[in-house]
């Protein structure tokens, strides 16, 4: 018997339905150029699809059984026959699949669209999908020409003013994008780091502290620091603030990197702050600089828009970031040249996941 949850946040245990036999076609696997062609030029109809079974909460409706589209309806207050549309669009890129008696099933890229899955990116559809993008990406040709963003022309003000003044939802929905993405990127940077020798770490720019709280919980004998501006870290991660597992072993302090970075460590960590302008990464990395004891570690951690198996990933998340703020993307040249340009010593390169990269470098000794 088909199971939907007859009120969308409700959920049912994300599954594949088992023994389901996938409706096949004839159509050749690597279409002909100019169809795929075509078929880019409408991405923004696959963009908009994930968005609405997003918003809708069809992935959170849907169970471990398939079900029929009138069934996903009802539960989720709209019409059959365009959800069925709708399902049928996202069938094509492997979200959700279609059975051969017509019911739709759950595939592992669906199931990333439920809110409850430990790897969701419900939250990251949406913020990529935003109200304001709609409006933004027609003037890519713009920033290409000017080398700037086209938000302050598009809004009257800056990004972040603008989501904090007049997009409250957008804000809301871009805070917990960031926080799924660095809570989960988090467990990443804390296996792959070595942390020997270390006693103190400090992780700079850091946003709410899913990346230290990471590595304390892994090493009960490390105590560190958090540095962001004071709206970000009077949302951090439970774990460090005042009450929580790793408060005793853990500093909260309220600063713009740029400007100063009044905390020494062993180890600093710095993860996808360096994106905006050359101006904020040079005075963040001699800010580093400047606090670091000679010979102390610094981890900088970043997309890149080269050398990565991500890269249409990335290369989009680099035009965005032309689009709204006008700051850029690195390749593995340019970050190392800003690196080395600061004074840091450069050391190994590795990959962190599919989409970052670890930058080890140390702080010169003196003399």
């Amino acid at each position: 018997m088909t199971t939907v949850s007859s009120n969308p946040t409700t959920l049912a245990t994300p599954t594949i339905a088992p023994n389901v036999a996938p409706l096949t076609t004839d159509a050749p696997a690597s279409p002909q150029p100019g169809m795929r062609l075509r078929e880019l030029v409408f991405g923004a109809a696959c963009a908009a699809a994930v968005r609405a079974a997003a918003r809708l909460g069809v992935a959170d409706a849907l169970g471990q059984s398939p079900a029929a589209a009138a069934e996903l309806a009802t539960a989720l207050n709209c019409e059959p026959q365009p959800l069925r549309r709708l399902l049928r669009a996202l069938t094509c890129y492997g979200i959700f699949t279609e059975t051969e008696d017509g019911r739709f099933a759950h595939t592992e890229m669906s199931r990333l669209l439920r809110e409850d899955d430990p790897n969701s990116l419900r939250y990251i559809s949406l913020w990529c999908t935003e109200p304001w993008t709609w409006q933004a990406w027609p003037r890519l040709d713009d920033a290409v020409r000017s080398g700037g963003s086209v938000f302050h022309e598009l809004f009257g003000k800056g990004f972040f003013d603008y989501l904090h003044e007049d997009a409250h939802e957008s804000a809301h929905v871009f805070n917990r994008a960031m926080t799924t993405s660095s809570a989960q990127s988090a467990l990443d940077v804390a296996e792959l780091l070595d942390l020997t020798g270390i006693s103190v770490v400090a992780d700079i720019g850091g946003g709410q502290g899913h990346v230290l709280a990471s590595l304390l919980e892994k090493h009960p004998e490390v105590r560190g620091t958090l540095l962001d501006l004071p709206g970000v870290v009077e949302r951090a991660d439970p774990r460090l603030r005042e009450g929580g597992a790793l408060a005793a072993r853990a500093s909260i302090v309220a600063g713009d990197c740029r400007e100063g970075i009044p905390v020494e460590a062993d180890l600093y960590i710095i993860k996808n702050i360096l994106e905006w302008d050359d101006d904020s990464t040079r005075r963040t990395l001699r800010n580093v600089i400047e606090a670091a004891r000679p010979g102390a570690r610094v981890v900088i951690i970043e997309n890149l828009v080269d050398d990565t198996p991500s890269m249409k990933f990335t290369t989009a998340m680099d035009l965005m970031l032309l689009l709204n703020v006008g700051g850029a993307k690195h390749t593995k040249e340019s970050l190392v040249n800003r690196m080395t340009a600061a004074g840091l010593v450069l050391g190994d390169i590795r990959p962190v996941n599919p989409y970052l990269h670890a930058f080890e470098c140390t702080v010169p000794l003196s003399g």
